[in-house]
């Protein structure tokens, strides 16, 4: 694989952020000169070469592997490298072997349609595989319809990304859906008639699920509160002991993990002992190490659980244990679910020209994954259930599926 990253990294701070051993980055080196019959066909049988050479389907993908939500993105590229892993080891994709190029936009806005340029016209990538956090997803989206490179984004839930264009896609349920389950989930299991909304101002996704929650929840139940803080805020004891003096039954946070540890950590400082909850962006397993035990009894919606007795879990669950030494969370998942796509649509296709690739994307049905068989709607959004999670007693914690 060739890894090809906007800053220069040293080998330890690759293997750190990637979380995967060094022998799986390719570096292309370029002989200066070649002498010679036999000297230019040894240049030539180089397995740096093979890319130029036209034996490689190169596909590209643009994650968050360092910054403020680097746990979605390693997670994410975790699954994704072994998918395209496992597809090269039974010989590729139309007789080729995947060229994976992956690129690390450091949770930073604006990265990542610097990338998706890159991708597109210096390494000629068929499609593009990313991102988590919808916000990012935005910012490539636009380059990738305007050029015809299929991008399918793996769990992106905001429903404006796939209103990019059609050669947009994802393989997550979208947020109108986890906005009324999670509104029902309230009402139905946390009993709550009064409920706080905590969403950050500045990101689409938050913005989004605080919207689509709010408009199921209000029709028969009471938001007493709506607070707003910027993502990378450390302080929000101001708003939440606004909140505390509403008297909420339960506080909605539809935030990313980063923020959400942080603001149940300091609830629990302030005496608010309601059962906080939020979405997809709250899983991580570093929700832990940040708000540790004031965790306990909190709830989040998902799109996978490691826990899932499926055919193709189970399978997905054994291989990533096998490979990474941990179980795999729903990025990881949805990550592998990606690649997968892709790659039967490629099959599918016999092409890896654009409008071909599209139609094929366009006609997924019952794709069996590991988060269970994806079917693209005509929005080229997939229909899924949804789980949700609890923690207790230190431990992430299976509660319910929720169909669609």
């Amino acid at each position: 694989m060739r890894a090809t990253f906007k800053r220069t990294y040293s080998r330890a701070i690759i293997n750190k952020i990637t979380d995967f051993p060094m022998s799986h980055i390719r570096f292309k080196v370029l002989a200066a000169l070649c002498i010679g019959a036999a000297l230019l066909t040894a240049c030539g049988q180089k397995s740096g070469d093979t890319a130029a050479s036209g034996d490689t389907i190169k596909i590209g993908e643009f994650a968050s592997l360092t910054g403020k939500e680097a746990a979605f993105g390693q997670s994410s590229h975790k699954g994704t490298v072994l998918a395209i892993e496992e597809l090269n080891a039974t010989g590729g994709i139309l007789g080729k072997k995947i060229d994976f190029i992956f690129e690390d936009n450091r949770s930073t806005p604006g990265e990542s349609a610097t990338i998706a340029k890159k991708l597109i016209t210096r390494d000629k990538v068929v499609a593009i595989l990313g991102e988590v956090a919808s916000g990012r997803s935005l910012e490539a989206a636009p380059i990738a319809q305007s050029n015809k490179i299929p991008m399918i984004s793996p769990s992106s839930t905001n429903p404006k990304v796939t209103e990019t264009g059609d050669y947009i896609f994802r393989v997550c349920f979208i947020d109108p859906f986890q906005g009324k389950l999670l509104a029902e989930f309230a009402k139905r299991t946390l009993k709550a008639q009064k409920v706080a909304i905590f969403s950050d101002v500045a990101a689409p996704y938050s913005i989004g699920l605080a919207q689509f929650f709010r408009d199921t929840f209000s029709a028969t139940g009471q938001i007493v509160s709506e607070q707003k803080y910027t993502g990378g805020d450390k302080d929000f004891k101001a708003q939440l002991t606004v909140i505390k003096n509403t008297k909420p039954d339960a506080i909605f946070v539809p935030g990313y993990y980063t923020d959400a540890g942080l603001i149940v950590a300091q609830a629990r400082q302030l005496g608010i002992n309601v059962p906080l909850f939020g979405g997809d962006g709250w899983e991580a397993p570093e929700l832990l190490q940040i708000a540790g035990k004031a965790l306990e009894g909190t709830y989040y919606s998902t799109h996978f659980s490691a826990e899932s007795t499926e055919p193709g879990a189970t399978k997905f669950v054994a291989a990533y244990q096998a490979k990474y030494g941990e179980k795999p969370d729903a990025m990881a998942a949805l990550g592998y679910d990606s690649a997968m796509v892709l790659a039967d649509a490629i099959k599918r296709a016999g092409s890896t020209e654009g409008p071909k690739l599209r139609e094929a994307l366009a006609a997924t049905k019952d794709f069996p994954g590991a988060t269970g068989a994806t079917t693209l709607d005509a929005r080229r959004d997939a229909t899924k259930p949804a789980v949700i999670i609890t923690v207790k007693d230190g431990k992430f914690e299976y509660v319910e599926t929720i169909a669609p």
